[in-house]
């Protein structure tokens, strides 16, 4: 067993980091789709289903374009003005967001030094605008978590973006924009849509004219994550289980790396001289999604929303759905269906378990019996 192991290890809590977590190349399937948009100024969604990876690959690309040195660039999350209903209170906690994140990239200073919080409807464009007059490169921004922004507060901060994107022949504003999420532009709209008749006027979403999204894994990918890990402790993964990771996940980031670690650290325990075999997997998942997880939790948390039972109920009583429809789509965007062969099914065998348990109201698996458990103790050798 070597000891220079404990290095790196499966992430399934917020962003990869290069040296600490067994990764692939975040860029690796839209890097080239991201770059287009930024170099035709384009403002465009970025795309991604519950906790695929959304994240590490911002971040990764605007390490990038900082060190390419053709732009500045930052990526902004905007996760915690989810409590800021009041346009008057979250513009000003935007515009502090905006600039801690200009301060954490170390870019040049002077954002909104001058911002007057009082006209929340024009602030956050001020103050960009302002800024980018004062800077010797293109500025790019990516906010994430934009579903986190109430409705009231997305449609005055789209309308500023909107504003100051109209403008950029006359004044200088931001030159390009990626919204990152869980939905498409249709949902955001509709978002912005409901609040229209406070505010009245053309959609804001407009500008966003591109989508990129993010892609799961195939199983080429899975197998070389985990080869990592191979390189690193001598570990094996067999190719059987690399079979039945992607059968079960069909590549979703998070249960790939959640299968693996709870294979590793909890079934094997660490023990790097066994051999991960499906049947550890199968374990893993019965132990991840009991547990309920990080991952498994939000997504027994959306399966209890009234719009997403809409879909999954007659998904799993063969009735028919209505697809196209906004609850339909929801759906889909939030990545727990997928459209296969003709049909609606959901996006993954562990997915398809969690949605016959949120239905029956059963949260909680029984214990394996006791022949599975004799039958794992038998195919896991050094484990008691």
């Amino acid at each position: 067993m070597k000891e220079s192991l404990a290095r790196r290890d499966f992430n399934i809590a917020g962003p990869c980091m290069a040296g600490e977590h067994y990764m692939l190349e975040p860029l690796r399937s839209v890097g080239h789709d991201l770059l287009n948009c930024i170099n035709a100024k384009k403002y465009f969604i970025v795309h991604a289903p519950l906790q695929s990876g959304v994240t590490t690959l911002l971040q990764n690309f605007v390490e990038k374009l900082n060190a390419a040195g053709n732009f500045y660039a930052f990526y902004c999350s905007l996760e915690v003005l989810d409590a800021f209903d009041e346009p008057e209170k979250s513009i000003p906690a935007i515009i502090n967001t905006v600039k801690y994140a200009i301060e954490s990239y170390k870019l040049p200073g002077g954002f909104a030094e001058n911002a007057d919080f009082g006209d929340f409807a024009n602030a956050l464009k001020r103050s960009l605008a302002a800024y980018c007059k004062t800077l010797g490169k293109p500025l790019v921004i990516f906010f994430d978590d934009i579903g986190c922004l109430p409705a009231r507060t997305l449609t005055v901060f789209l309308r500023q973006l909107r504003s100051g994107y109209i403008s950029r022949d006359k004044s200088p504003f931001v030159h390009s924009i990626a919204l990152a999420g869980l939905q498409n532009p249709r949902g955001y709209t509709d978002r912005v849509h409901s609040a229209g008749e406070l505010y009245g006027g053309a959609s804001p979403f407009n500008i966003f004219g591109e989508t990129v999204s993010l892609k799961n894994f195939i199983k080429t990918e899975i197998a070389s994550l985990y080869s990592q890990h191979t390189v690193d402790t001598g570990q094996v993964f067999l190719p059987q289980l690399v079979d039945y990771v992607f059968e079960q996940t069909q590549g979703h980031p998070w249960l790939v790396n959640a299968i693996a670690r709870e294979c590793v650290e909890k079934i094997a325990r660490k023990n790097y001289s066994v051999p991960i075999t499906p049947i550890y997997a199968e374990q893993a998942i019965q132990n991840i999604t009991v547990d309920r997880r990080t991952h498994i939790g939000c997504v027994m948390g959306k399966l209890r929303e009234a719009r997403v039972r809409k879909i999954i109920e007659p998904l799993i009583l063969g009735a028919d759905i209505e697809r196209g429809s906004d609850d339909y789509l929801y759906a889909k965007d939030l990545g727990l269906i997928k459209e296969a062969g003709g049909k609606t099914e959901a996006a993954n065998p562990i997915y398809a378990e969690l949605i016959i348990r949120a239905l029956s109201g059963s949260f909680n698996l029984q214990p394996a019996g006791q022949a599975q458990v004799n039958r794992m103790k038998g195919q896991r050798p050094g484990l008691s």
